[in-house]
């Protein structure tokens, strides 16, 4: 009986901490939402700092106090959500539970690696700690329309991108036998290179035809570059307005798997299958 009294206890601490960390919906999760981005935006501005040599030189101590401070938190709140629920294992191998991962992991390997030979890789693990700026993904009201709309739109996207690499090749080829290697197009992968840069109407400058014929060929890959990029944002914009027509999606997780994007009337996980 005082087992089965403690179980309960413990299971509703961990329905009380799961409301709290992985709710939008109640006080106690909104303000733990705007503390956590608050903590996420300011590790991020002094991973940014720590970059700038002036700032590093003068107040690199400080900074490297200030990403142990947001280290120890993010640790805990790391922590706090494979306790939270029933299958931390599932959380722990999901997008973002590898981003909470990410966020933390170099700060501590940076104490395996001792040594001058190698602070580079110290440094360079250290810039890892910009994947924290992806659990801004928690907190953004539309995230899930964006994501249901890109993931609707991605086989047009993919045959889109397919048409654009088979145009780029042909033009890079047909440019290679148009112009001469003084030219710049020395062979077809160059030249498929200044077909991209011109396509995409970026235009570096550093290729250009000399020819006549290769200049009017340039010029209808400018022109056809305009009416390319409006396809894109065409097919993604129509995307996000079916999906903001479709029923709404509701902020609650998965006490057991820590999913989300269930419908409000969701009585069951459609990841897992467990009782919401």
């Amino acid at each position: 009986m005082y087992s089965n009294k403690n179980s309960r206890s413990g299971s509703k601490r961990r329905s009380v901490l799961h409301e709290v960390i992985f709710e939008a919906d109640t006080p106690a999760g909104k303000a733990f939402d705007i503390f956590l981005l608050c903590c996420i935006a300011l590790s991020v501005l002094a991973v940014m700092l720590d970059s700038v040599k002036v700032v590093r030189i003068q107040y690199g101590g400080v900074l490297y106090a200030i990403e142990w401070i947001f280290t120890i938190l993010f640790t805990v709140e790391y922590i706090l959500r494979l306790l939270c629920v029933g299958r931390p294992f599932m959380y722990a191998k999901s997008f973002f539970g590898i981003v909470d991962l990410l966020a933390i992991a170099p700060t501590y390997l940076s104490m395996l690696l001792p040594g001058s030979q190698y602070l580079l890789v110290i440094r360079l693990l250290r810039v890892l700690r910009i994947f924290r700026v992806l659990k801004l993904v928690y907190y953004l009201g539309e995230a899930t329309v964006l994501i249901q709309a890109l993931r609707a739109s991605r086989r047009k996207i993919t045959v889109f991108i397919f048409v654009i690499f088979t145009i780029v090749i042909i033009v890079g080829s047909l440019m290679y036998l148009i112009e001469s290697e003084e030219s710049g197009f020395t062979s077809i992968p160059r030249s498929v290179y200044w077909a991209i840069v011109t396509l995409t109407t970026v235009g570096y400058g550093d290729i250009s035809p000399k020819t006549s014929l290769g200049q009017a060929l340039a010029a209808l890959v400018m022109i056809l570059g305009f009416s390319i990029i409006a396809v894109p944002t065409g097919i993604v914009t129509a995307e996000i307005t079916q999906a903001m027509g479709q029923k709404k999606v509701s902020t609650q997780a998965c006490s057991e798997c820590s999913a989300e994007g269930h419908e409000i009337d969701a009585v069951y996980c459609k990841f897992c299958g467990a009782k919401m």
